[in-house]
């Protein structure tokens, strides 16, 4: 059932807003904001890609959010500008230091400050863990992540191991949420009643050994 209390659009945006400002890492007067039918569009300008990144996390914190647009285009400081090489090298070193991301394992290219890792971890965090050391380094506008996932030895009953990390989690109604495995790919159907939900569960799902990808089909739906 739909839960009759569900926010006008008009609500939510003040919501949105209000949240935006409560984010001290977050410039609000430099983005915009529209809401039609439950879905948030987030357009203007960034002055990085963290600070780009942490408004549509913001976003995704706030109750009745069923989708996000994001439009927000990076608008780099004049001063000081970083080079591609520059970029490179501090991202590389970032990998290097970080203790969670094995030696040798993560590559990096930059162009015009777009950064792109590739390379193969046993685990997902792993995999997560390389996008977090570069993704808020000065200069870049951007991440793609094609760190491949391979463990060493095959998982027994994945479907079995992630419905029980579902059971056990305060933050997920697994009953509302189906698994289906196939090989090493683990698609989610369902309803979830926020995107904390949604983003957790998709988390558990990757945190299962011998999990390659996620396809997350998860619906935001507010009910009863």
């Amino acid at each position: 059932m739909k839960n009759n209390m569900e926010k006008t659009d008009a609500q939510l945006k003040t919501d949105v807003l209000a949240e935006l400002k409560y984010e001290p890492s977050v410039k609000v007067t430099d983005i915009g904001i529209l809401v039609k039918n439950g879905v948030v569009t987030l357009n203007g300008y960034a002055p990085s890609y963290s600070e780009k990144y942490g408004a549509v996390r913001v976003v995704k914190r706030i109750a009745g959010v069923k989708a996000i647009a994001d439009d927000i285009e990076i608008k780099l400081p004049h001063s000081p500008l970083r080079n591609d090489g520059d970029i490179a090298a501090e991202a590389a070193n970032q990998i290097k230091w970080s203790s969670l991301i094995p030696a040798g394992t993560a590559q990096v290219t930059v162009s015009e400050g777009w950064v792109t890792v590739e390379g193969q971890v046993e685990w997902w965090y792993q995999k997560k863990a390389v996008e977090d050391a570069v993704r808020y380094l000065a200069g870049v506008t951007g991440v793609t992540n094609l760190i491949s996932i391979k463990p060493q030895v095959m998982p027994g009953d994945v479907k079995t191991s992630i419905t029980s990390a579902f059971e056990r989690n305060a933050l997920v109604d697994a009953k509302n949420i189906k698994v289906e495995v196939t090989g090493n790919k683990v698609t989610l159907n369902g309803n979830v009643r926020n995107y904390v939900e949604l983003e957790e569960a998709e988390r558990a799902a990757r945190s299962a050994y011998g999990v390659f990808s996620v396809d997350n089909q998860l619906k935001v739906d507010w009910f009863d």
